[in-house]
């Protein structure tokens, strides 16, 4: 049984059983408050699943494309949960699991799944399909680019069908994560696919105090 979570978007948590399936999800849509909900929605999610800590074996996280500040506050919480719970951590990609949704759903052929990068830009990445158990199969890595210049870099465009998801379901997170894990499947990167820079960094050199 795992928790999952998600804040490549806004901010998602679930409980997932690799047995019964999805337990209890509870999501946030609003993309400015990730650290205020997401330990909140942990907390409720157990509570309505009716589940202990001691009864997760896992906790799985997405790991993105997502934008710095939001996409690491879930993976902050992710490790820091399994690591005072002592369990292991399940990364996967974020767009991985919208694309397996989309693929269990019954739909099928190439998707190219987009989501918001703010600044006018999407994260998008494009898959070929997926096998029988829906894990799909990516044609390249997440890449960022202005909605109307995803075509140049994606080849044969107008065979994907393309799915803008507006949030990413951390029971999806989990379902995958199960599958992968089932499998014995590699897991997403330790690296969050932020993709780009964040807005603040540090200056290259410190001040003089005079």
């Amino acid at each position: 049984m795992l928790l999952a979570m998600d804040t490549s978007a806004g901010t998602s948590v679930a409980v997932v059983d690799g047995q019964t399936g999805v337990c209890v999800e509870r999501s946030v849509n609003d993309t400015r408050r990730h650290a205020e909900v997401i330990g909140e929605l942990v907390v409720e999610c157990l509570s309505a699943a009716g589940v202990t800590v001691k009864q997760l074996t896992g906790v799985a996280i997405g790991m993105g494309p997502g934008p710095f500040t939001g996409l690491r506050v879930g993976v902050a919480a992710a490790g820091t949960f399994a690591l005072g719970a002592e369990l292991s951590l399940l990364r996967v990609v974020s767009h991985d699991a919208v694309a397996f949704d989309y693929y269990r759903s019954g739909s099928q052929g190439p998707l190219l799944v987009t989501t918001d990068a703010r600044r006018q830009e999407r994260y998008w990445s494009a898959y070929r399909g997926a096998d029988g158990s829906f894990v799909p199969a990516r044609a390249s890595e997440p890449g960022l680019a202005r909605p109307e210049r995803i075509a140049e870099q994606v080849t044969a465009i107008q065979s994907y069908t393309r799915l803008d998801a507006e949030w990413v379901s951390a029971a999806a997170i989990g379902a995958l994560a199960e599958m992968l894990a089932a499998r014995g499947s590699n897991f997403a990167s330790a690296e969050p696919l932020y993709l780009r820079s964040p807005d603040v960094t540090p200056p290259n050199a410190p001040k003089r105090v005079s």
